[in-house]
């Protein structure tokens, strides 16, 4: 039975589909559940428009239970139909820093707009 490694990508079989992820089977070995929040940087509205039952696709992996043989897997930023290589540069690494920054200045400027237009 291999040994898997974080960050190794690895093809996975598509066992399942439920609102809140993917669960995969690897080399019938392990099993494992791809989060929607790691299927893309994106909003998923339906996870079925990304992939479908018996799909082969390519996870990455990003945490393991060796004991229980169950595995976590993201599919985000990776090539995940053809190769499972990875794709720089989707994910911005600030986070949500700038619209913490920015929100309060925005916020402003609109109800300064809103008031120049009430005072009309």
């Amino acid at each position: 039975m291999k040994k898997y490694e974080i960050g190794e990508i690895v093809k996975c079989i598509v066992t399942g589909i439920e609102k809140y992820g993917i669960f995969v089977k690897i080399n019938n070995d392990y099993n494992g559940l791809i989060h929607i929040s790691e299927i893309t940087i994106h909003f998923v509205r339906n996870i079925n428009d990304y992939v479908s039952v018996g799909e082969e696709i390519y996870c990455k992996i990003i945490e393991q239970d060796e004991n229980s043989k169950q595995l976590k897997l993201s599919i985000k930023n990776i090539d995940y139909k053809e190769n499972g290589e990875e794709i720089n540069g989707l994910e911005s690494k600030n986070g949500f820093k700038p619209l913490k920054e920015n929100l309060p200045k925005w916020t402003e400027e609109k109800l300064a707009e809103y008031d120049t237009k009430m005072n009309k």
